[in-house]
């Protein structure tokens, strides 16, 4: 056998294999895609080697839900840290503060000293007649405001919403403009509005043989409605028109092919779709009303006002912490108020779920 033949073969000269020019048999291929590319299961010095696990689904989710907690945390931190130094401290504060009261001693000569009262600030303030008198005062303040003041927003936001309204921009702005006024330039304003000496529109009542006097008993209820109304109504009436235009359209369309007029759409379609709203002005409006306190109190500077010093049971908080420097019963006055309000406003959302609960 030649030396060619010797090589084709394999077989070298000193009978050592040589190297292959035809196709490796299977085994070896197989043994060369193994060497190359080891499966889970290969053998690494005598141990069995595993390949790393996939992260299960449920952890990833976990993660998930734990960044949406913490960016939630996140935004809602600066809010809570508000909320804690504008509303929770100054209210521990005040029920700490409504514990204790000043004495003076025996004699007088060592001047006043605070001591714990307990609920001896809260029974002052209940048996003080004036203070009892305010909430009668608020009482009609809200048996006249409140009637008017979501009676006639919701009127006119009705009136705007109809297809018939002209202007709609102009008519918001007018309405909403007195609201950008603070409160005590619009009471200002009022006052001079009032005085008979100063005033052109009591002026021109009086030619015309109307005789009004706004400071007088009987007109400084009205007064103050009047100024609360000029401030508050276009507010109230850019809250419920919003609400009116978020009401589907093809439900008003379908009661106009029904035949229903425009009434019947307002108060059968429209009123009952914006209810959620009208809860919340009611709401906020009740609130509003047991904080009644700059609208009198500049009027009580007035010449002849019969606006008292505690005409309203603010007015009491404030001049028995401003005035007579009594801050354990002005706070025990703010305190009451503030069951006051919460009361009314949980007896007011109560009433207005029981009758959706009730309605079909």
């Amino acid at each position: 056998m030649s030396t060619h033949d010797a090589e084709r073969r394999g077989v070298g000269r000193a009978g050592v294999p040589g190297p292959r020019t035809g196709p490796a048999p299977d085994s070896a291929r197989a043994d060369e895609r193994g060497a190359k590319a080891p499966g889970p299961t290969a053998r690494t010095g005598g141990r069995r080697s595993q390949a790393p696990a996939r992260t299960p689904r449920r952890s990833t989710a976990l993660s998930s839900r734990t960044r949406t907690r913490l960016a939630a945390g996140t935004l809602l931190t600066p809010f809570f840290a508000l909320f804690t130094v504008a509303m929770i401290v100054p209210v521990g504060y005040a029920l700490w503060l409504s514990l204790f009261t000043e004495k003076q001693s025996g004699l007088g000569f060592d001047g006043p000293r605070t001591v714990f009262d307990g609920l001896g600030n809260y029974a002052t303030a209940l048996g003080d007649q004036a203070f009892r008198d305010g909430f009668w005062v608020l009482l009609g303040y809200c048996a006249l405001y409140l009637p008017l003041m979501i009676g006639g927003a919701i009127t006119l936001a009705l009136l705007l919403d109809t297809a018939l309204a002209r202007a709609r921009r102009f008519f918001q702005l007018a309405l909403f403009l007195p609201h950008a006024i603070p409160g005590l330039i619009a009471a200002l304003i009022w006052i001079y509005l009032y005085t008979p000496e100063l005033s052109p529109v009591v002026a021109a009542m009086e030619a015309g043989g109307i005789g009004f006097d706004f400071f007088s008993a009987e007109g400084t209820l009205p007064s103050i409605v009047n100024i609360a109304l000029w401030q508050w109504l276009g507010y109230n009436v850019v809250i419920f028109y919003a609400a009116l235009q978020a009401v589907d359209r093809s439900l008003l369309e379908a009661a106009t092919v029904d035949g229903a007029g425009n009434w019947r759409i307002a108060f059968s379609v429209k009123l009952p779709l914006i209810r959620s709203s009208l809860v919340m002005v009611l709401l906020f409006t009740v609130i509003g009303s047991l904080q009644l306190f700059t609208e009198p109190l500049i009027l009580s500077r007035g010449s002849g006002s019969a606006v008292t010093s505690t005409w309203t049971p603010n007015m009491y908080a404030y001049g028995a912490a401003f005035e007579r420097n009594d801050y354990g019963l002005a706070a025990a006055a703010s305190v009451l108020i503030a069951l006051v309000a919460a009361v009314l406003s949980y007896l007011v959302t109560r009433f207005t779920n029981r009758r959706k609960e009730a309605r079909p």
